[in-house]
């Protein structure tokens, strides 16, 4: 009976005709391990012709508990089957002997009592013996295992079809061995459709690529893959969908690999949900980022680039600003706002008009490339002075005050753009430029939340930028009313040569309030005067101006250092307050009114320079101590500047303190230095450190004064855009002893004369015979008068320099004052003969009385004094 397959299947041998020796191999291998019969535990056995069992398998003793020594010989019903059951049982045996098949349950016990029992599932099917006799071959399997396998391939079906997620088996040449409804679902067809099929069918190349990859690992390593992020679209969308895969091998009863499982999870609503999030965190770090690095300088220029620094690449892929040109160039001109409501006025734009207004581009940002953007309209390179044409979406931008989103590029873009934001820059209600954002192709294109985070890049900017131009218009004024307010070309003193440097802050600092000046005074002496207001901008310049309009004012009434230094303090204090100083003290008695009082604190130097005795009096309050540097004997090494030893009294504007001042005797030849703060002080080094340099500095005295103001700023570290600096240089010379004329008179009639005959004498030694009759009358008066109404010893000099002076000194404080006579008055008009002859007069207070002089200039001068009176101004004496 166990012969009959094995016969047939040798009778199959020799139709094969390709791979004989293979195929027989592959025939007759053994089963591992594992195959469905371990599972549903199939055994035979054979019934002979007299109806007793004849033959008894392995599996049939594994499956029944009786061995072959146990079974062979017995009857099948009479040994297994119940005693109620066994005449059914006989006639069924009866049929089957007779040639006829049969297949059915039959209920089975095992002999003892103690045996197996259960119910099998027996297949009869009619055999013939040798002799031809009748018999029958059982195949019996046990219903329990098959109701196991029943219920394990239930469960899992119910697993795999019923699951929400895509399920894929994946066999071991990576092909889909079986695929459930729901990727069906998303995949279309018919589950059985996809038998066969691999990743590629699905996914894009490179995708596609990442998950057979993946596949191949897991079914060689045996490792797990999770969360594997795959991207790629349904069949018959666009849209790309997400997903998460997680991979796994499948093994056998054996142990062997039989393929790869792989489950997907539709996680496109998480991806977006996390985009969103990232986005969200994304555009806060921009604004953040904008906010630290937009605005750190007062520079249009630098602010445009500040932007785009920040936008490009981390917002976008192209960036430009293009800002007004009339803002540019300082034309602060603000047209009517347009017609309508929230509508933000244009610069170059009146109502209803087109902004026909120039603008030019200052910054262009690209990381893509360096070329600007293609396209009608966009080829502006950075510098260039265009217009948007009307109707394109810069102008209407511009027109409006709105941003302007360009889906697929536009007109103003090229084929390489694929998405541009064009968002005005309006700041306080004003537009000031323009700025455009691109993103190239394969970038995401913006959409609503970019178009809210441009417009407050584009924001922030320009404020930025309008507090840029407000602070330029600002600097520029305040730079102009500075220079004008310094003295115009080089300064010029009798006795002294004068080299003097201003440099202002750079750009990014404001206007300082340090200034210098050179004032002539009586006497051909001369006034140095160097100050520095506290504080920065328009204000400090005001202020410089008008402190200096105020030492000026006072020069001209001839006062002593101190004295001009103890005015400046009352009109500095007063400089903060509406009422002037007087306001200013009473706000000082009331706490109140002093914190809304603006303080405005200087430090100056006020130096009085004599050419004739060569005597400086200097008084100094808060300021920087002058550098002497005496000249250096031949043959001696150069000695450094001396720092003078004048008493530093409080700043300008404090009160409170009187100043003191120090006269010093400067030698022939010898260098007096005055200077702000700016050229000593820099946070990098120490004063003393700067003062040290500019003692050393000046060593050498004997070089040109204009070669030694040069070599002080180049040698000293100076941090020239840290502060303004002002340097005052003057060399001492004096007048030659031969240029002075002076004489003491005594008090008597017969003084007058000989005042006349010293002047008659002393001008053709000067080469001044063409001064000698207005001379000789001048000082006629003004001796006249210093007998008539002054005291003591009377004392003439005459000085020549530049101009003639002439000096007469009595005792006597009262100072003369000029008033026009009546016509019955014989005196009272030499004063008006002096006013209208001289090129100027004056007086003066001194330590001993007081000083009358007048001034007439040299022949030749341009400015020549009237010598001359016609009878207009002779009558006029007489009124």
């Amino acid at each position: 009976m166990s012969e009959i397959p094995v016969q047939a299947h040798q009778a199959r041998v020799p139709v094969e005709t390709v791979g004989r020796d293979t195929w027989h191999d592959s025939l007759w291998h053994n089963s591992l391990p594992g195959s469905i019969y371990d599972y549903i535990k199939v055994a035979s056995f054979s019934i002979g012709p007299d109806g007793l069992i004849d033959q008894w398998s392995l599996r049939a003793e594994e499956l029944f508990g009786l061995s072959p020594a146990q079974a062979v010989g017995r009857d099948p019903v009479d040994a297994f089957m119940p005693a109620e059951l066994r005449s059914a049982g006989h006639r069924r045996m009866a049929e089957i002997l007779d040639g006829k098949e049969w297949t059915g349950l039959i209920p089975f016990r095992i002999p003892g009592g103690d045996g197996a029992h259960g119910v099998a599932e027996i297949y009869v099917m009619p055999t013939r013996t040798e002799s031809a006799e009748r018999a029958a071959l059982c195949v019996v399997v046990d219903v329990r295992a098959l109701r196991r396998i029943e219920s394990d391939l239930a469960a899992s079906q119910a697993i795999f079809g019923q699951s929400p997620f895509g399920f894929l088996l994946f066999g071991t040449d990576l092909t889909v061995q079986r695929a459930n409804r729901r990727f069906a679902t998303v995949f279309g067809g018919a589950a059985e459709d996809h038998r066969g099929r691999t990743v590629h069918d699905y996914l894009p190349a490179h995708e596609a690529d990442r998950m057979a990859e993946a596949l191949r690992r897991v079914l060689e390593t045996g490792d797990s893959v999770n969360d594997l992020q795959i991207t790629g679209a349904a069949p018959g969308s666009r849209e790309n969908r997400h997903w998460s895969i997680n991979l796994y091998r499948v093994h056998g009863g054996s142990g062997r690999p039989v393929g790869v499982a792989g489950i997907g999870i539709d996680v496109t609503r998480r991806h977006l949900a996390a985009r969103e999030a990232a986005g969200v965190r994304r555009n806060l770090a921009l604004l953040n980022e904008a906010g630290h690095r937009i605005g750190n300088s007062l520079d249009l220029e630098t602010t445009a680039r500040e932007l785009l620094d920040v936008a490009v690449p981390g917002f976008c892929d192209l960036a430009a600003v293009d800002l007004y040109q009339g803002l540019l160039l300082g034309d602060d001109d603000r047209p009517a706002r347009p017609q309508g409501p929230g509508v933000p006025s244009l610069p170059g734009q009146g109502p209803g008009r087109a902004p026909s207004a120039p603008l030019r581009r200052v910054a262009f940002a690209s990381a893509v490339s360096d070329a600007p953007l293609s396209g009608p309209g966009a080829l502006v390179s950075v510098g260039e002075i265009h217009r948007y044409p009307a109707g394109s979406p810069g102008a209407i931008a511009l027109r409006t005050a709105r941003p302007r989103l360009l889906e697929g590029g536009g007109p103003e873009s090229g084929d390489l753009v694929q998405s541009t934001l064009v968002v005005p820059l309006v700041a306080h209600d004003t537009v000031v430029g323009l700025a455009r954002f691109s993103r190239t192709k394969g970038s995401e294109p913006f959409g609503e939340r970019d178009r809210a985070v441009a417009v407050e890049l584009a924001a922030r900017a320009a404020v930025c930028i309008d507090n840029a131009r407000l602070y330029r218009r600002e600097h520029e004024r305040a730079l102009i009313l500075q220079r004008s307010l310094l003295p115009p070309g080089d300064p010029e003193a009798a006795g002294l040569d004068i080299a003097c440097r201003y440099l202002p802050g750079n750009a990014a600092t404001e206007v300082g309030g340090d200034w210098f000046d050179v004032i002539e005074l009586p006497g051909h002496r001369t006034a140095l005067v160097v100050g520095d207001v506290m504080g920065r901008g328009l204000r400090a310049a005001v202020a410089m101006g008008e402190l200096r309009t105020a030492v000026r004012t006072l020069a001209l009434l001839d006062l002593e250092p101190a004295e001009v230094l103890t005015a400046l303090d009352e009109i500095a204090r007063g400089l903060g307050a509406p009422g002037g100083s007087q306001q200013a003290s009473r706000a000082a008695l009331h706490s109140r009114d002093a914190d809304r009082s603006e303080v405005y604190l200087a430090t100056c130097v006020y130096a009085v320079y004599d050419p004739v005795t060569r005597r400086c009096t200097i008084a100094n309050a808060g300021h920087m101590p002058p550098v002497l540097v005496e000249p250096k004997e031949e043959g001696a090494p150069a000695r450094p500047g001396l720092l003078l030893e004048i008493p530093t009294g409080l700043p300008l504007g404090v009160g409170g303190e009187p100043f003191e001042e120090v006269e010093v005797e400067l030698p022939e030849g010898a260098l007096l230095a005055l200077y702000t703060d700016g050229l000593v002080e820099s946070r990098d080094h120490p004063l003393e450190e700067g003062l040290r340099g500019l003692r050393d500095a000046l060593a050498d005295p004997s070089r040109p004064l204009e070669e030694v103001c040069d070599r002080v700023l180049n040698t000293l570290d100076t941090r020239h855009g840290e502060d303004d600096i002002a340097l005052l240089m003057a060399r001492v010379q004096g007048l030659p002893v031969d240029a002075v004329g002076d004489w003491q008179l005594p008090r008597e009639a017969r003084s007058v004369g000989r005042a006349r005959e010293l002047a008659r004498a002393k001008l053709p030694a000067w080469g001044l015979e063409g001064l000698l009759d207005t001379t000789e009358l001048l000082v006629s008066e003004l001796v006249t008068n210093a007998l008539r109404y002054g005291e003591g010893e009377i004392r003439l000099r005459l000085l020549l320099d530049r101009t003639l002076v002439c000096e007469v000194w009595d005792a006597n404080l009262v100072q003369p004052r000029r008033r026009r006579a009546r016509d019955t008055d014989e005196g009272g008009r030499g004063l008006q003969l002096v006013g209208l002859l001289s090129a100027g007069w004056g007086t003066r207070r001194t330590h001993r009385g007081k000083t009358v002089w007048f001034e007439l200039p040299l022949p030749g001068a341009v400015a020549e004094s009237v010598t001359e009176l016609s009878a207009e101004q002779l009558l006029s004496m007489y009124g």
